[in-house]
């Protein structure tokens, strides 16, 4: 057990996470930062970042995170690539377990972020950041005049569908049942849209695709619902739309949360129900989550962070 009582401990290392550190570690807070099971967060599955502010010419979502971490490592910010696997947060200084180590905090910021929920078919992994995405707004950009598929019946599903109408010549809407679960209103923009063309009782069996040379996405194997019949057919892309679960788990029972898990803030501010307890990034966010807003939030939660301990004054 580590003895020392860290004035931030930083859970998570995406945009929120990487920027709460640089912010914390700037103030002189010598922030830990444990990064958890997916360094870097969502961007590491992402091949092009387009829309970051400061790269006119994108940038690799892996190069991009690795900025992060050198830029708040360069003010003294300290990475453990650990994972949080217990926490009590029900007094102070807060106790979380990483790698069967107990470390201590006066205050958290939590960013662990969101993670898409997929499929579970091979082939999505295997035509991540190739084709494959969860996230409309990432990467719609690079299907300009080409047809997608999105997968899904909920508003995620609608949103992502008519935002991709934008940018590509066709959409097709794969959902495996004869109605949305959709708001009316969501429905109704997708159902009016000609660029949308739905197809019920559909859920997808395979992802087609080639490796060699690059890899990408050349179709789907698409299967009936209710009489189990197959047929491929050709497309350049696939969006899965069936949600994201927010990664709070382990903070159950000591954080309000909705009832789908994602923290909730103090408005105005990423203060959580537990004093000195603070949020960032997708976890808390389930409307915007992008990389930038996520930053945003991680800035935020560090000076949130910072301000509290001052008002407490120096601690031993």
């Amino acid at each position: 057990m580590d003895n020392q009582v860290e004035n931030v401990i930083v859970v998570g290392s995406g945009p929120a996470g990487y920027t709460a550190a640089l912010y914390a570690a700037r103030a002189d807070l010598k922030p830990l930062l444990l990064a958890g099971p997916e360094p870097g967060g969502q961007l590491m599955i992402t091949t092009d970042v387009e829309n970051y502010p400061g790269f006119p010419d994108g940038v690799l979502g892996p190069p991009l995170m690795e900025l992060f971490q050198k830029q708040a490592e360069r003010f003294g910010a300290r990475v453990l690539f650990e994972t949080v696997s217990k926490a009590d947060l029900s007094k102070r200084p807060f106790r979380i377990w990483s790698e069967g180590a107990e470390r201590q905090a006066q205050t958290l910021i939590i960013a662990t972020g969101a993670s898409a929920k997929w499929l579970g078919l091979e082939s999505e992994q295997t035509f991540g950041g190739h084709g494959v995405s969860a996230c409309a707004t990432c990467d719609g950009f690079f299907f300009r005049g080409k047809e997608v598929l999105v997968v899904g019946g909920g508003d995620t599903a609608m949103e992502e569908a008519s935002y991709l109408t934008r940018h590509c010549s066709k959409v097709l809407l794969a959902h495996r049942r004869q109605a949305f679960r959709a708001s009316k209103i969501m429905q109704d923009r997708v159902l009016s849209n000609p660029k949308i063309e739905v197809l019920w009782n559909t859920e997808v069996d395979e992802i087609l695709g080639e490796c060699t040379p690059i890899k990408k996405v050349t179709g789907v194997r698409l299967r009936d619902a209710v009489s189990g019949a197959t047929k491929e057919r050709p497309i350049d892309g696939v969006f899965v739309a069936i949600g994201h679960r927010p990664n709070s788990s382990v903070f159950a029972g000591f954080l309000d949360m909705d009832a789908v898990g994602y923290v909730k803030t103090q408005a105005g501010s990423t203060r959580t129900n537990v004093p000195g307890v603070f949020v960032a990034g997708d976890v808390a966010d389930s409307v915007y989550r992008q990389a930038v807003t996520a930053a945003g939030t991680g800035c935020m939660a560090a000076m949130d962070a910072e301000r509290f301990l001052e008002a407490e004054g120096p601690h031993a």
